[in-house]
């Protein structure tokens, strides 16, 4: 096939109307479930459903179809220990001063602090890289574009498929990051996006009602 070759559009189901808002509804319903989780089970997850939910994630839409994204999976113990070293010592740094008293105080009602212990629990890091340069093929370092769009909406998508198969998820992003490259060994011009902390929740995970408080759709949108 050449380049410039086109396919028909994939076929997309004759839903009903009806049937079309159900489906939102229901996916809607379904999402609004999904929670940040600050407290893991140590319990293994099978590798394959990391797998597909990364591979779902690679369909997201991109500048270019560069695909300017690279996720690095880490379940080694001694990796992931290095993690929350590096991250922690980040996190006492943004807690004793760096942070504004706005920044804090809007932190409060989560209670969240330094300490990471999530970061070894779960059996799972997913950490994010944009890169700056590839392109579709291996070896080719092309300009990629709209990286940082392309890489959170793959980020959603992975979020989202993990929320199907039943696990949780926290998104971590200590600053600066650049530590991350040198643990996932990736390459200087890659930029990490964000450490996504999965695995299943502890028995005794609790979520601060604050986090379940919502904007309504009239905050959220415009009909123009």
């Amino acid at each position: 096939m050449k380049p410039l070759d086109h396919i028909p559009y994939t076929a997309l189901p004759d839903y009903s109307d009806d049937d079309r808002i159900a489906r939102a509804r229901l996916a809607y319903e379904h999402l609004k479930t999904r929670r940040t989780c600050r407290h893991f089970s140590d319990a293994p997850v099978p590798r394959a459903v990391i797998e597909y939910a990364l591979l779902a994630a690679g369909t997201a839409p991109n500048g270019a179809n560069h695909q300017p994204w690279h996720f690095a999976v880490i379940e080694s113990a001694d990796k992931k220990k290095s993690v929350r070293e590096e991250a922690e010592r980040e996190e006492a740094a943004f807690y004793n001063g760096k942070a504004s008293a706005e920044w804090i105080a809007a932190l409060a009602p989560l209670g969240t602090d330094g300490n990471k212990p999530y970061l070894e629990t779960a059996p799972y890091l997913i950490v994010i890289f944009g890169q700056r340069r590839g392109g579709m093929f291996p070896g080719e370092k092309k300009q990629n574009y709209y990286v940082t769009e392309s890489v959170g909406i793959a980020t959603g998508m992975l979020i989202s498929a993990l929320h199907d198969a039943g696990l949780a998820t926290l998104t971590h992003t200590p600053n600066p990051m650049k530590f991350l490259n040198q643990i996932c060994e990736r390459p200087a011009d890659e930029k990490p996006a964000m450490i996504l902390v999965v695995g299943k929740p502890a028995d005794d995970a609790t979520i601060p009602v604050h986090a379940t408080h919502k904007k309504p759709l009239d905050q959220i949108s415009s009909w123009l």
